[in-house]
């Protein structure tokens, strides 16, 4: 099963465990997997690097060397990392004021953060980071990924015409290529319409046909055949084959330069850790497999450190690459060593014919890629089921549309922790009495609702921090003041707290005070060891007294009716109390 909280002990560099145990049986699953992700990724990580403004070679170097040391040391057996369009369109956003795309200087920088944002993640797994991979909501992401798409599609609609485009922003691309519109090649656009209708045709047929590969080779061809480059198509040009040179970026590394590349590299970072998680933990759990998220930071920052050595740039977990390998039956990481050896050889021999290649196709593979990104049916399920998290996935996708990838990363984890902030603030707290036929049952507040005449039973349905802790003594003022009878005794339910921090315990010791000044005595049912030993240190077990704790309502009270009289009130006349059987719904 996932295991997301590694155990604990030293740091240990683990290997092979997204490939042992090997099952015989399914080695030829696998490599027939690996086969179909080379036909599938290939053309797809070649169009990412319209987006990142590297060599079209560099998309290559993505699924390479960092495919094979993830596949080594990373933890999930299905996870592929390679080339992605948000941290693509993160590097190009960031160091587009600092060098030109797709010079030697734009390429140092692109490896320069590939090696930072791995030493994030090492950083992050030195401090057993992974659940930070938690704070990043599934209704952001949907925004996010949704605003790149936009983002994505838009700058690649120049290309597909043949234009010369401009602009860094997305408003400012779509401005330029509506001014530019009467200088359109009519054949760049066929051929793009082309490639679209290949790829889009081939997946209503079945999804394992390698529609955007099918595209490439044919354009290939018929651009050599009808030699499109004399009739106006910019083609690629000539391609280097062979190996990617091994060694550090060839750019003057100062502590100014580390300082504006930070905040880019950390918002790399955040997305790596994001979305690989997610897409690990979700296939560890569909498939019953362990998945380690702090052993996985470490195939994830060895991947991005040989993407940064190798002349490449950023790679990340990818959903749609893990996607295409579990459809063809893949089930370990020698899929993706299958891939690496597909792409070594491609590198090594076949990287010729992209010369001809039209750059009208790589612009129809990454509008597609964009467009697909654009994830309208999650955000109408969010709208339907959450109106106030609907709010926030748009907004985060309008941010990335209009004002950049990197910044839209920060009010991401921003939006992410006011909504978490926002869902621990507004809690749904309930008063606990007892049913005839199911033994206990919650109550709205408003209801009220004592369990027996002067002991009323509270339920606390969230963690208490400072966010919620006046709406804590709020609440129970409110209560205790309003109760009918009077009460002599009030019980706080904990079983749904894990954690009082400082604050929650301040407002706890004010509100014994102002209890006690009312002849009502404070007790507590259902404390988890934690909040016990957290009461403890704060001091509190001795001011509520150590009698005032009980394991179930139940035993409240039962104690509550043999006159337990405690420091106030004196329940001993109340009339024997008929204890309900079973526990608290």
């Amino acid at each position: 099963m996932a295991n997301a909280t590694a155990k604990p002990g030293r740091f240990r560099l683990r290997m092979f465990q997204g490939i042992l145990p090997i099952d015989g049986s399914r080695m030829p699953a696998d490599i027939i997997a690996g086969i179909t992700l080379a036909a599938l990724a290939i053309p797809e990580v070649m169009g990412y690097t319209k987006i990142s403004g590297t060599p079209v070679i560099t998309g290559l170097y993505t699924i390479l060397i960092p495919t094979v040391l993830y596949a080594l040391f990373g933890s999930s057996r299905r996870l592929v990392v390679g080339a992605d369009s948000a941290t693509a369109a993160i590097l190009a956003s960031s160091v587009a004021g600092m060098a030109a795309p797709g010079s030697g200087e734009w390429l140092a920088l692109a490896g320069l953060l590939a090696l930072m944002a791995a030493g994030f993640l090492f950083l992050a797994r030195i401090a057993r980071l992974g659940f930070l991979a938690d704070f990043l909501s599934r209704t952001v992401l949907v925004g996010f990924l949704s605003g790149v798409g936009i983002q994505v599609a838009a700058g690649e609609i120049s290309g597909m015409l043949d234009l010369p485009g401009g602009g860094h922003d997305t408003i400012h691309k779509l401005v330029s290529t509506l001014r530019e519109i009467d200088q359109a090649n009519f054949t760049s656009l066929m051929v793009a319409a082309s490639v679209l209708v290949i790829i889009i045709g081939s997946r209503k047929i079945s999804k394992k046909i390698p529609g955007a590969l099918i595209a490439v080779i044919g354009a290939i061809i018929a651009s050599w055949a009808l030699n499109m480059e004399s009739h106006g198509v910019h083609v690629l040009g000539p391609v280097p084959n062979g190996l990617p040179k091994i060694g550090l970026p060839a750019v003057a590394i100062d502590m100014d330069l580390i300082e504006k590349l930070v905040p880019t590299s950390f918002a790399m970072f955040v997305v790596i850790l994001a979305q690989s998680a997610a897409t690990s933990r979700a296939y560890a759990a569909r498939y019953n497999e362990r998945f380690d998220e702090n052993v996985d930071l470490v195939g994830l920052c060895l991947a991005n450190i040989g993407a940064g050595l190798s002349g490449s740039f950023v790679v990340n977990g990818s959903p749609t690459k893990t996607r295409m390998v579990e459809s063809a039956g893949g089930q370990s990481q020698l899929s993706q060593l299958t891939t690496s050896f597909i792409v070594l050889m491609a590198l090594l021999f076949f990287t010729s014919p992209l010369a001809y290649l039209p750059g009208a196709v790589l612009s129809a593979v990454v509008f597609l890629i964009g467009v697909e990104l654009i994830d309208i049916k999650g955000m109408k399920k969010i709208y339907a089921e959450r109106p106030w998290e609907f709010w926030v996935a748009l907004i985060t996708a309008a941010v990335v549309v209009l004002a950049g990838v990197e910044q839209s990363i920060l009010l991401a984890i921003v939006l992410s922790l006011v909504a978490h902030t926002r869902h621990g603030y507004l809690v749904n707290n309930m008063l606990i009495v007892p049913d005839a036929t199911q033994g206990w049952r919650q109550r709205p507040l408003d209801a009220g609702g004592e369990v027996v005449p002067g002991l009323m039973i509270y339920r606390f349905m969230h963690n208490m921090y400072y966010a919620n802790s006046q709406v804590l003594a709020r609440e129970v003022v409110e209560l205790a003041r309003s109760a009918n009878p009077p009460l002599s005794w009030f019980c706080i339910d904990a079983a749904a707290v894990n954690d009082v921090d400082f604050t929650a315990a301040e407002t706890l010791r004010t509100l014994h005070g102002t209890l006690a000044g009312q002849g009502i005595r404070l007790v507590w049912c259902e404390v988890v060891d934690e909040v016990r030993g957290e009461f403890d240190r704060s001091e509190l077990t001795d001011l509520f007294g150590g009698d005032a704790f009980f394991q179930t309502p139940a035993a409240v009270v039962a104690a509550y009716g043999r006159g337990n009289t405690g420091d106030a009130g004196s329940p001993s006349q109340a009339p024997p109390i008929p204890l309900p059987q079973g526990g608290a719904s």
